[in-house]
């Protein structure tokens, strides 16, 4: 395992970590038992499998 040679400043790891950013998942379209909901890309096919539940979202 790496190990540091020396101290990282308190500033220095702040400002590392506060580059950190979580973008929201693009939601698509899906037509499921004649219900249209907005489903993130990667679970359309569990929704259409049924192995995802629907949930209504409100707009």
């Amino acid at each position: 395992m790496a190990v540091p040679k020396r101290r990282t400043s308190r500033s220095n790891t702040r400002h590392r970590r506060s580059q950190w950013k979580v973008t929201a998942p693009d939601l698509v379209p899906v037509t499921v038992d004649g219900r249209r909901l907005l489903a993130p890309r990667r679970l359309i096919r569990a929704y259409e499998r049924g192995l995802v539940k629907m949930q209504m979202r409100a707009r």
